[in-house]
């Protein structure tokens, strides 16, 4: 019998409320583990202990309650209305404790960096130069997660996130390492023959919907209006800055390029940017990461990588007279 018993305590992990009155900590992953999957036997599966241990940490919980916490069916198992005023307490509790542990084991991994950028940037920009901060930090373990979305950075064990925008969420530390422009570019070719002409005749545009989304061409009509030209219909409509350097490189007609997707592009000589005017966007170029994480040596390497290899763009930005994309509203 005692036998038995001992068995039974190490399974099920008997447990008295804690000095707080909080129940043990194991009925509550049982009841988190059962509320979600809504069955005893599929969490007891996941939590890899036998059916038989997972309800006894139920009924456990449920005598530190005083109440039922589920309705036992045949085959599933409800929640009661405590139960439900539980769950989801319980449930944002455990996520909170797997976020804090996957943040403690990315700091004991010191060397190891996970990085996340835009796909744009990370094609035109950041990707061809990426090889030289492995080159010289050697002993740094590099992690790239291409994606299209903004990832969440704890969720999915982002150290750092590379993003093109204009403010961060507030509860993220953000650095802005450059201020990013635009202004029109074109293949040589083209570019002869508008010959400084910045009402571009016979030109067609090519319009990057990116820059002012639900305001298709608002970037062109900027231009236009501040050089006094009425604004003129578009002739292309794409909805990325790489997309329309391609279509400018294909001689398609010209484009409103972002400095920092076009740099090499100017730099090799396949456009250029006849006019020394820019639009500036108030989007960055930031670095984005969990309050906290900016101060891990291999953070701050990425950092000062960063702002080194950016110093090309702000040179080149300093080229050009710099106005507001948005037109500048008339005071009342």
């Amino acid at each position: 019998m005692s036998g038995q018993h001992g068995r039974r305590r190490v399974e099920g992990g008997i447990g008295r409320p804690t000095a707080d009155g909080l129940p043990p900590l194991n009925a509550l992953r049982a009841f988190e583990a059962a509320a979600r999957l809504s069955s005893f036997q599929k969490a007891a599966r996941e939590l890899r202990v036998t059916p038989a241990a997972l309800s006894y940490q139920i009924k456990n919980l449920e005598r530190h309650a005083g109440m039922p916490l589920f309705q036992r069916l045949n085959r599933a198992v409800n929640l009661t209305e405590a139960g439900r005023a539980l769950q989801p307490g319980v449930a944002d509790g455990f996520a909170a404790l797997r976020m804090a542990w996957a943040r403690v084991r990315r700091v004991a991994e010191g060397n190891a960096l996970s990085l996340t950028a835009p796909p744009d940037f990370t094609e035109r920009w950041l990707g061809p130069r990426l090889y030289r901060f492995v080159a010289r930090h050697e002993g740094v373990e590099l992690r790239f997660v291409a994606s299209l979305r903004d990832l969440d950075l704890e969720r999915d064990g982002i150290d750092v996130a590379i993003r093109i925008q204009a403010a961060p969420a507030p509860d993220l530390h953000a650095e802005v390492l450059a201020a990013e422009w635009v202004t029109p570019m074109m293949t040589p070719e083209l570019a002869a023959r508008v010959a400084g002409d910045p009402a571009l005749p016979g030109v067609t545009l090519i319009d990057d919907e990116s820059l002012a989304p639900g305001d298709p061409g608002a970037g062109w009509r900027r231009w236009f209006g501040l050089h006094g030209l009425p604004a003129r219909g578009n002739g292309l409509r794409l909805t990325s800055g790489s997309l329309v350097l391609d279509a400018a490189l294909a001689g398609r007609g010209a484009v409103l390029g972002r400095g920092l997707l076009a740099e090499r592009e100017l730099a090799a000589g396949r456009l250029v940017a006849p006019f020394r005017r820019a639009l500036r966007l108030e989007e960055g170029c930031r670095l984005v990461c969990l309050p906290g994480t900016e101060t891990r040596p291999v953070v701050v390497r990425f950092r000062d990588w960063m702002r080194e290899e950016l110093a090309g763009h702000a040179a080149l930005g300093a080229g050009f007279e710099m106005l507001p994309l948005a037109a500048p509203t008339a005071s009342a």
